[in-house]
């Protein structure tokens, strides 16, 4: 048989790979009762003063721990919770103080730039617009998110890995990206829960539906849980 006439081998077909189907708005209110009823009042794990605070704490938990961002923001917040007084202290200082956490020179140089901008274009107060949160330095949507949220007590989905790994895994509001998650959770999380809902999720991945070792035992929502990565006991 010659090379011409020897048959073609096919094309193996192509693999559809699908988003998983969202759960049902029944089941999705039983996820936040639940949360609910066991944690009637969420908080964030961020220390802060004020809305200024707030922002820059933040901005500087990117890649890093709360716990770790408290450490190094306790004594600076103390003597610095204006941009006014934050921008006095100069960027050699503020850089000592978080020295401590990852791109600590990066964020130091940011908070310092938002510092100026808030002077020069917002009278010194935070904003209160995704937009404008959002052409400050060091700031992104994930970040304008929890400002809205918590300083300004709007309804947002502030996105991180926690709250992404569990919107996909309790099927809540999978998605390929945080943006596709964000704009799920805008549609599915019922209204009256709308506001605790971030802080629920997240407090739910970093301490219960961890990455790698998901404490599914005591999970509060086992019974609702068919993620793959669930941890038959």
């Amino acid at each position: 048989m010659t090379l011409e006439n020897r048959p073609k081998r096919r094309a193996p077909a192509a693999v559809r790979i699908t988003k998983p189907r969202a759960r049902s708005a029944a089941g999705i209110r039983e996820i936040f009762e639940r949360f609910q009823t066991a944690n009637p009042e969420p908080k964030g794990e961020l220390d802060y003063v004020n809305a200024f605070t707030l922002l820059v704490a933040v901005v500087l938990s990117a890649q890093a721990t709360d716990v770790g961002v408290n450490k190094a923001t306790r004594k600076l917040f103390e003597i610095a919770d204006t941009p006014q007084k934050m921008l006095a202290l100069g960027e050699d200082v503020v850089r000592d103080h978080v020295r401590t956490i990852g791109l600590f020179r990066t964020k130091a140089k940011n908070v310092i730039a938002l510092c100026v901008k808030l002077i020069e274009q917002f009278g010194g107060e935070v904003p209160t617009t995704r937009a404008e949160l959002e052409s400050l330095p060091g700031v992104g949507r994930k970040t304008a998110n929890v400002v809205l949220n918590i300083a300004f007590g709007e309804i947002t989905h502030a996105v991180d890995t926690h709250v992404f790994r569990v919107a996909n895994r309790l099927r809540i509001a999978p998605g390929k990206n945080v943006l596709e998650v964000e704009l799920g959770l805008e549609t599915a999380v019922p209204p009256e829960f709308g506001r605790d809902a971030h802080h629920w999720l997240i407090l739910h991945g970093r301490y219960t539906c961890k990455a790698l070792r998901p404490e599914c035992g005591r999970c509060l929502l086992n019974d609702l849980c068919d993620s793959p990565d669930k941890r038959v006991a």
